[in-house]
Order: structure tokens, then C-alpha cells, then sequence
């Protein structure tokens, strides 16, 4: 009779002992990576990430979890980059051209005038990718993919029909470019976040704003602000990246998962915003918006300021920026 309790105990105890070795080999056979966004989610860049992190944990058979913290709940858009290059998070999102004082390889995303269609930003990421790849690598950041906002335009509590309109508006400065067209149309810059827009307007903190028609519904701009002109001023990117030192640990597989996903998330995320460009203008009109295209005099006055932006830009690039701008005049 002990015998038989001292096997049992014996056996229950190797059991214990294998259940929570299995227990521990399951828990360290998955990686968790925190990923930042600084936009709501249910703006389309956000439910394309949310896919491809879907994607790589079904990709990866579960080795590979990424937990996607939306509308700057983990970390604000100026933290992400940094946090990425910290070790705080593993990857993140981020406006390129929000970090143009850093490299001129990012504000190249935000020069306006410059690419002013899909066709023609397609045409700039494929002859600036390489660089900016490499410019990353430096910081020990790979890029996995990027994706477009819909065309920029004009949001303001009246019609503007030239730059001198634009005199005075408290504007809204998301980067620095945008900074740049209000000091040269003479408005007040405002650094605000998109997650912090809507209360911006309504407590009239800022008055105006250059961005996409994505972002105006997405923020409720039409309960503040009810015109907006369409004059497609560039297409600006959000990048997708993550730590070099992050990925470098998976194995090769699941590296491939997380490659394959990024590139098909790249394709999908292009023609989601091309798609949804339509639908969100028409949101913004059924909710009072007032959208019309540029008057003569103001295309004239926007070409003017962005052809002493793109100089300015290809100064600041150098070399590197020329080529660049050649291979996209090809």
C-alpha cells in the first residue's frame, strides 16, 4: 500500500514537473513585441497594421505576437522612433515627414508639390527607399514598410482663395514642413498631434490645417472647421519599422513571416488609401463639409511655395538628394 501512494505520489509529481516544463517551453517559444501608433483605430493605417500583426502570429504558428497600442496610448508620435532605438518598444509607426529635422531622407515625405499623386509618390518611394533604408540601418532601425495618406488639403473655418487668406490663421504644424508653409503664408504654427486635433479645435487653439480627408474625418473636423480645399498638396507616408537588434533574434523563418506580411501589408495599405479617398470626402460632405478646388491664384501661390521648398530640401540632401530627384524626373 506506500508503495503504491509512493508511486503515485512519484507520478504525479513527474507530471507536474513535465506540465510545467511544456508550460515554460510554450511561454518562452513566443515573442510579444509592443507596437506604437499615434492614430485612432479605426483610421485604415491602423486596421492594415492590426492585419499584419494577424498575419505574422498566424505566419509564424503563434512564435510571434504584436500587440498594437493605437492612438498614442503607449507612446506619443515624437517617443515612437526614439522608444524603437531604445529597446522601450520593438517597432512602431510614425509620420516620416514629422521627423524632418532628424534627416532630410525623412522630410523628403513632406515636401510639398513635389509628388502630388499616387502614381507620382509610387514613383518617389521607389527612387528614395534605398537611401532611406540605409539612413535607418545607421540608426539601427529596419524598415519594413510604408504607406500613403490620401493627397493633402486645406481645412479652414472659411474659403481661402489665395495665400493671403492664409495670413493669421492659427494653424495646426504637425512637421516641419508643415511649419514651413505657415511661416511663409504668414499663419501661426501650432505643434498639435492628430490625437489631440479635435480638442485643439474645439477649444480654438488652432483654426486651420493642412492634411488629408482621412484625417478630417477621423478627427470630426467638420464639427469645427467647414471648408476644405482639395489642392492635393503632397502625399505624405507612415513607415513601419522596427529595431534591428529586435528582429535579428528571430529565427529565420519567422523573420520570413514578418517579411512576407510587411510586404503584402505595403500593397494592401497603397490601395486602401487610393480606395478610400473617395469615401472619406464624401463623409466629410453628408457631414456639411464644404469641398472645392483651388482658385487659379492660390495653385499659383502653393507651386511658388513649394518650388522654394523642394530647392530648399535638395540644398539640405546634397548628392544623395539629387539623385534622387533625377531618378524621379526619369
Amino acid at each position: 500500500m506506500t508503495i503504491n501512494k509512493t508511486s503515485r505520489r512519484t507520478f504525479v509529481t513527474a507530471a507536474a514537473a513535465v506540465a510545467m516544463a511544456f508550460a515554460a517551453g510554450t511561454t518562452m517559444a513566443q515573442t510579444k513585441w509592443d507596437m506604437p501608433t499615434p492614430y485612432s483605430p479605426a483610421i485604415f493605417h491602423t486596421e492594415n497594421i492590426q492585419q499584419f500583426a494577424s498575419e505574422v502570429e498566424k505566419a509564424s504558428g503563434g512564435k510571434l505576437k504584436i500587440q498594437v497600442h493605437a492612438n498614442a496610448s503607449l507612446l506619443k508620435m515624437p517617443e515612437i522612433k526614439r522608444g524603437i532605438q531604445s529597446g522601450q518598444v520593438q517597432m512602431g509607426e510614425i509620420l516620416l515627414a514629422a521627423y524632418a529635422n532628424e534627416d532630410a531622407m525623412f522630410e523628403l515625405d513632406g515636401v510639398p508639390f513635389l509628388a502630388t499623386s499616387y502614381a507620382d509618390a509610387m514613383k518617389l518611394y521607389r527612387a528614395s527607399r534605398k537611401p532611406l533604408e540605409a539612413h535607418l540601418a545607421k540608426q539601427g532601425i529596419k524598415l519594413l514598410y510604408a504607406v500613403p495618406w490620401p493627397p493633402q488639403g486645406l481645412f479652414t473655418k472659411k474659403e481661402v482663395k489665395s495665400a493671403a487668406d492664409m495670413k493669421g490663421l492659427k494653424w495646426r504644424a504637425y512637421s516641419p514642413a508643415t511649419a514651413k508653409i505657415a511661416e511663409l503664408v504668414g499663419a501661426q504654427p501650432v505643434t498639435i498631434q492628430q490625437a489631440e486635433l479635435s480638442q485643439a479645435m474645439a477649444t480654438g487653439v488652432v483654426d486651420s490645417y493642412m492634411s488629408s480627408a482621412a484625417t478630417g474625418y477621423d478627427t470630426k473636423t467638420f464639427e469645427y472647421l467647414k471648408f476644405f480645399a482639395d489642392v492635393q498638396g503632397w502625399v505624405p507616408k507612415n513607415a513601419v519599422m522596427v529595431s534591428q537588434k529586435a528582429f535579428d533574434t528571430l529565427d529565420k523563418a519567422t523573420q520570413d513571416a514578418v517579411l512576407k506580411a510587411a510586404a503584402d501589408a505595403e500593397v494592401r495599405g497603397w490601395k486602401l488609401s487610393e480606395e478610400k479617398t473617395k469615401w472619406y470626402n464624401d463623409e466629410l460632405k453628408k457631414n456639411g463639409m464644404n469641398i472645392y478646388p483651388p482658385t487659379a491664384q492660390l495653385k499659383a501661390d502653393l507651386k511658388k511655395i513649394g518650388d522654394t521648398m523642394i530647392a530648399d530640401w535638395a540644398k539640405k540632401a546634397g548628392a544623395e538628394g539629387k539623385a534622387i530627384l533625377d531618378a524621379y524626373a526619369k
